[in-house]
């Protein structure tokens, strides 16, 4: 799963950590899920149907079966690696100089680590069964680490809504 603590050198790049983990966040989700997502989006496209927008019944509607397809089909695991010139997620080579900081998150018990560039958008890698401390470690090297991140209007106003209306009971 992981290279332990060793350092490879291929040219000038020196391989710092190696790990497999899935390309996304995944939960299982049950049938009161399903059943709750349905019953806004009938009363959304009832409303929509009387303001006759259909374009927007449709960006709906698809929307909702991303929705699906995402909380039903198991994400691939992909390779992550974070080396002397950057960091490799999935194929994708990001150069140390496009990042602002990161931070360390966790969501339905995954840790991930959120790079947050100057330009893209976040970039979300999940550890896996990687140590925290040892990625921080040599990451830290390169870009600033953040205990808390800079909430946004969009991040506090998700959380909010995740609050006040759940799709499905909390864990117990």
């Amino acid at each position: 799963m992981e290279t332990e603590g060793k350092k490879r050198s291929s040219g000038n790049e020196e391989v710092y950590a190696e790990w497999s983990a899935p390309s996304r966040l995944f939960k299982k989700r049950d049938r009161e899920y399903f059943v709750n997502i349905a019953a806004i989006v009938f009363l959304l496209c009832v409303i929509l149907v009387f303001a006759r927008e259909f374009v927007l019944i449709a960006t709906v509607l698809s929307i909702v079966f991303l929705i699906y397809v995402l909380s039903t089909v198991p994400p691939e695991d992909v390779k992550h690696r974070v080396t002397s010139l950057g960091i490799e997620s999935a194929g994708h080579f990001y150069r140390w100089e496009e990042f602002a900081d990161f931070w360390f998150e966790e969501q339905w018990g995954q840790v991930m680590m959120v790079v947050r560039p100057y330009l893209s958008p976040r970039l979300i890698i999940l550890l896996g069964g990687e140590s925290k401390a040892r990625i921080r470690e040599f990451v830290a090297k390169h870009i600033p680490f953040r205990e808390e991140p800079d909430r946004t209007w969009v991040d506090n106003a998700a959380r909010w809504m995740s609050e006040k209306i759940p799709l499905e009971k909390p864990q117990t």
